[in-house]
């Protein structure tokens, strides 16, 4: 008997390769934010906001990795520079968020676009037939979602 394993690089288009580029600069960019508000909080939330903070910038190197590999999957080259993530990103580098209040909004504001984003890329991923794209990016909508609703229940909202 004789095992032969094939391996066939999926194909997809360039649109969704750039939604998902996009993304891959994103997760990049907001990894980079969280460890600038997890070194920068403080005030009688800096604990729990420290540990929250670094929860969300280890997530946030999952994704990348998750996402670079899909795209590799699919025949596509992710971004890999600090050069390519701030001309593809869509969210903003940390600013002159200086309270714990104005750091945990803005993060809210991110995950709100991000989610928003990746439901396009589910759309565009349905529409080729890219189940595993499509499933990967759900699962990434749940959990900021989640995300979202938690940041703003800890502001009250």
């Amino acid at each position: 008997m004789n095992n032969v394993t094939h391996h066939a690089q999926e194909t997809t288009t360039d649109g969704l390769q750039q939604i998902l580029n996009k993304q891959v600069a994103n997760w990049s960019l907001l990894g980079v934010k969280l460890h600038h508000y997890h070194w920068f909080v403080t005030g009688p939330q800096f604990y729990v906001l420290h540990e929250k903070f670094e929860e969300f910038y280890n997530t946030a190197a999952d994704y990348v990795d998750e996402l670079a590999e899909r795209l590799l999957a699919i025949g596509g080259k992710p971004a890999a520079s600090m050069a390519q993530y701030l001309k593809l990103a869509t969210i903003e580098e940390a600013s002159d968020e200086k309270t714990a209040e104005q750091m945990v909004k803005q993060l809210v504001a991110d995950f709100e676009q991000l989610a928003g984003e990746m439901k396009a890329g589910i759309e565009a991923a349905g529409q080729e037939g890219d189940d595993a794209t499509a499933d990967l990016l759900t699962g990434m909508v749940s959990d900021v979602e989640k995300h979202a609703w938690m940041l703003n229940a800890f502001l009250g909202k």
